[in-house]
């Protein structure tokens, strides 16, 4: 029987393999000598955001919303029935207290009287004119609507759950789609003594400044109540505030004690205030001219590295 043996051929390793075997041991040992120096390896460095804290103003309030109304109206009647012959007046005109408005004539078939001048009870703005030329109306029938000079409010109805909030005098900022771009002042003039049983609200009247008479009966406005405002307030950002074990915090930023030129996260327990607008009032812990970090935060541990990119 022949025997047939095979070779396995066996090849010398190329000098390119052996310079990188040797360069990776003289790496391993390196690593390993600084590990038994107790530097350990690199931390990484975490790119962030951060803002400086300043005090200022904040304000919480309730936003709704209602139709603008004459502060006083007053519905004209003639004092006697008949037929409007003659009208001195239109919707929008001004008249002073006792001024005509119209004239009544309470003839009848075989009878001839006088007619009757209606006048103005109050001052104000024609608002609203019922009564026409033709038309015939009883001592019951308004004529006319008069809308006084006590200026112009807004009605509103709060939901029972803010009716706490609500006091005499609070001031008011108004905007109207008629007029972008601008607020107007108002306060709070009226609160009824009383919850509507069937809607759960409370009915509220703010008074309106209306400087050159620009806001008119009829409008719609959105009206800010200013429910509590407050001077030197540390407000940050929501975003910023984390939550782990029933505990609200920051990172700060400080400088490594051992290298000023490395930055450092530090996590601050803050205590919060109102949260107004998607910003937080810190209450404690956190200062003037603190450093607070309002993007990349969400990774961070307490004493990482940190690099402000902006």
């Amino acid at each position: 029987m022949k025997i047939i043996e095979s070779k396995i051929s066996q090849k010398k390793p190329a000098p390119y393999t052996v310079v990188f075997t040797l360069i990776v041991l003289m790496l391993a040992g390196c690593q390993a000598r600084e590990q038994g120096q107790g530097q350990g390896p690199a931390q990484p460095v975490f790119a962030i955001s951060t803002i400086k804290l300043e005090t200022g103003k904040i304000a919480d309030y309730l936003t709704l919303s209602g139709d603008m109304v004459a502060g006083s109206s007053v519905d004209v009647y003639s004092d006697t029935a008949g037929t409007i012959t003659r009208r001195y007046v239109s919707i929008g005109s001004r008249v002073a207290k006792n001024q005509p408005i119209a004239e009544v004539d309470p003839s009848q078939p075989g009878m001839n009287y006088i007619p009757s001048v209606v006048r103005a009870p109050i001052s104000g703005v024609i608002s609203g004119l019922p009564g026409q030329v033709g038309m015939k109306i009883s001592q019951s029938s308004p004529l006319a609507v008069i809308s006084g000079d006590g200026g112009l409010e807004i009605e509103l109805h709060v939901a029972e759950r803010f009716i706490y909030r609500i006091r005499m005098g609070l001031p008011c900022e108004i905007t109207l789609d008629a007029y972008p771009g601008d607020n107007f002042r108002g306060r709070i003039s009226e609160i009824s003594p009383v919850v509507n049983i069937s809607s759960r609200t409370m009915m509220i009247k703010v008074n309106v400044d209306n400087p050159g008479d620009r806001l008119k009966a009829g409008m719609f406005a959105k009206v800010k109540i200013i429910t509590e405002e407050k001077e030197n307030a540390i407000t940050v950002p929501e975003g910023a505030v984390l939550q782990r074990g029933g505990q609200n915090f920051v990172y700060t930023v400080r400088a490594d004690p051992d290298d000023p030129e490395d930055s450092r996260a530090v996590r601050t327990p803050v205590t919060l205030g109102l949260n107004i607008d998607n910003m937080f009032e810190i209450t404690e812990g956190l200062e003037p001219g603190d450093e607070v970090i309002v993007r990349g935060q969400t990774t961070l541990t307490d004493g990482s590295r940190v690099n402000v990119i902006q």
